[in-house]
């Protein structure tokens, strides 16, 4: 599973505040559109391992998997992949990070999100996750944001 490179230096991301990634010292990031703050952490004890996220008052999960999945999509694609940002309920444009979260090719086939009605927005909060961690470039611009595969980017 990804984990933090290493403790000591502080991370390169703008989206991180502090934390560790744990239900007591949570992280505590920003959206790409760096407009809203969450938090996020590993709950492996969960059944399914899960990310959790909360924003506000509202909690949303996903596979834990789902870290080294994007990860591995992103590095296959070799490019800039584009956010696609939606709700659940609502369509996703083909090609983005939102609806291979969605589809039935993905390696879960179908959905990360684990909680019926709050299964989507996984492209606004699991790549400043990512890249927390080192493993991707996260574009910061207010609308339209990409994401790549952090070797992507030496090439």
């Amino acid at each position: 599973m990804a984990k933090p490179k290493s403790a000591a230096k502080p991370p390169k991301s703008r989206t991180v505040t502090y934390g560790s990634g744990t239900p007591d010292d949570p992280w505590i990031l920003k959206t790409p559109t760096l407009t809203s703050d969450f938090q996020a952490w590993r709950d492996e004890s969960a059944s399914p391992p899960a990310l959790v996220v909360q924003v506000g008052t509202t909690r949303l999960s996903y596979q834990l998997r789902c870290l080294d999945d994007l990860a591995a999509m992103l590095k296959a694609s070799g490019d800039w992949v584009p956010l696609g940002t939606s709700d659940e309920g609502k369509a996703t444009a083909d090609g983005t990070v939102e609806a291979w979260a969605r589809s039935p090719k993905n390696p879960v086939k179908g959905y990360y999100g684990l909680r019926k009605g709050y299964r989507g927005r996984f492209a606004n909060y699991v790549p400043p996750v990512l890249e927390l961690l080192g493993l991707v470039e996260l574009e910061h611009q207010p609308r339209n944001n990409r994401v790549r595969h952090a070797s992507a980017g030496g090439r």
